[in-house]
């Protein structure tokens, strides 16, 4: 029996990237066959002000847009996309990746394998403008993971860090997380588990979310039989100062969530002692003196949100 499936896209002005994904999903669309069947694609607006919305007539995809007034978060909105399909498969997908013929088909697949029917997500191998694949898994991340980054220990010893560069994702295997940007999951899991957590703005929701998936005893899994491409950074490298800002901020919260007093306390020592020190020093070394403004802004802001009343 065939699957169904939805495609779920939260977009903030993401421009031509938006057409391109959309472009890409009808060819993958046709090579669905027998495996599922592609009910719709919502496209989550949060707010966007540059004229992305006339995408919504490309390709005779079957497209729902829901438009929101402001910037709700990704969490949030893909929640919004979420609560609109009624598929057996979601796919979140973000607008700066591109789909193959053959990257739906395979995702859908996956789940359907002998041994999976533990599997509630699934991830593709993701390829940069080079072809090349690049890291798209990861651990589930503690306090020494960010530690061993900070100093510099992850890039001689790789496996010490959370990205998972020491592997080079060339093959089919059970992990802890598959990063966002290309993320199928069982519906009915994902309504189980509640969605994701509105409390993560943006960044470490799908991580929160495959943590709890995995504490009720289902798999994230990486596919590498089949790939989509992914630009990675999207419509928020205009904006470096609130990425990095929105980045701590949902990592404090996931420790917050998940961790005791004593990971809580390295996290902090890590996230406000060390790492300030390390990416200012980074900065001047690599001749960036210019974007140590947008450094210092996020920390004032994490500093600001961080000590505000509750």
């Amino acid at each position: 029996m065939s699957s169904s499936l939805s495609i779920v896209i939260v977009n903030w002005n993401s421009g031509e990237l938006l057409r391109e994904c959309l472009a890409s999903i009808a060819p993958s669309k046709s090579a669905l066959a027998g495996a599922a069947q592609l009910h719709k694609v919502v496209i989550v607006d949060n707010g966007s002000n540059d004229g992305s919305q006339r995408a919504e007539d490309l390709r005779g995809l079957p497209i729902e847009w829901i438009q929101n007034a402001e910037n709700r978060g990704f969490a949030a909105a893909c929640n919004q996309g979420a609560a609109a399909c009624e598929t057996d498969l979601i796919l979140f997908l973000n607008p700066d990746t591109r789909l193959f013929a053959d990257s739906l088909r395979v995702a859908v697949e996956a789940f359907a394998r002998p041994g999976h029917e533990r599997v509630g997500i699934v991830g593709l191998a993701l390829q940069d403008d080079s072809g090349q694949v690049v890291p798209s898994c990861a651990r589930f991340p503690r306090a020494h993971h960010f530690l061993t980054h900070a100093v510099g220990i992850d890039r001689v010893w790789p496996q010490t860090g959370h990205a998972m560069t020491e592997w080079d994702h060339l093959s089919t295997r059970r992990v802890d997380q598959v990063i966002g940007a290309f993320f199928m999951i069982r519906r009915n899991l994902f309504e189980r588990l509640d969605g994701f957590d509105e409390r993560f703005f943006v960044y470490f929701e799908e991580v929160d979310l495959a943590r709890r998936a995995a504490q009720s005893g289902w798999a994230s899994l990486h596919v590498a039989e089949a790939r989509a491409y992914h630009k990675g950074g999207g419509t928020s490298q205009a904006v470096r100062a609130k990425r990095l800002f929105y980045s701590l901020r949902s990592r404090l919260k996931y420790s917050a969530k998940h961790h005791g007093v004593a990971e809580r306390a390295l996290l902090g020592v890590v996230t406000w002692g060390l790492e300030p020190l390390a990416r200012t020093a980074l900065l001047l070394l690599r001749g960036r003196g210019s974007e140590l403004t947008e450094l210092f802004q996020a920390y004032r802001w994490l500093w600001k949100d961080t000590t505000a009343a509750p």
